[in-house]
């Protein structure tokens, strides 16, 4: 089985490129997929649609056409890695990690002590807490090759 491991949430770490990188050295059966990463691109994604006149438009129309890709991929991973970091406030990775809650998708934490208590009840849902992008490739290790 190839699984395929959605990643959401921070964009501004190289924690996506260390856990492709790990499960590549470690062979591991995984294709990765994720949301637009390039923050301009994301926040511009409904201009295609018109550019609105004020922000709260412009980011509701871009968070819609993202919502395609986001909804798509999500329904279709077998797991979800959801960062949590600490310079921002990453809302729509607490809504992905929602949606794989309502859904059943299984998803895994991946974030600093420090903010335990903020996201509480999204790593009350969430299979595993991982603090490394180390321990997140350790975990995937053991789900697609364990015996």
């Amino acid at each position: 089985m190839i699984w395929t491991v959605y990643l959401s949430g921070e964009i501004h770490t190289d924690w996506r490129e260390q856990i492709q990188a790990g499960a590549k050295d470690a062979w591991l059966p995984v294709e990765f997929t994720s949301p637009v990463t390039d923050h301009e691109s994301s926040d511009a994604a409904g201009d295609i649609l018109g550019k609105p006149e004020t922000a709260f438009w412009r980011d509701h129309q871009s968070s819609k056409v993202n919502g395609i890709r986001t909804k798509t991929l999500l329904e279709q991973c077998d797991l979800a890695i959801i960062r949590f970091g600490d310079k921002y406030k990453q809302w729509n990775a607490a809504f992905d990690a929602g949606f794989c809650a309502a859904m059943g998708t299984p998803y895994i934490t991946l974030h600093a002590d420090d903010i335990i208590h903020p996201l509480k009840e999204v790593d009350a849902s969430a299979m595993a807490w991982a603090q490394t992008p180390e321990q997140v490739v350790e975990i995937l290790k053991y789900i697609t090759t364990a015996q």
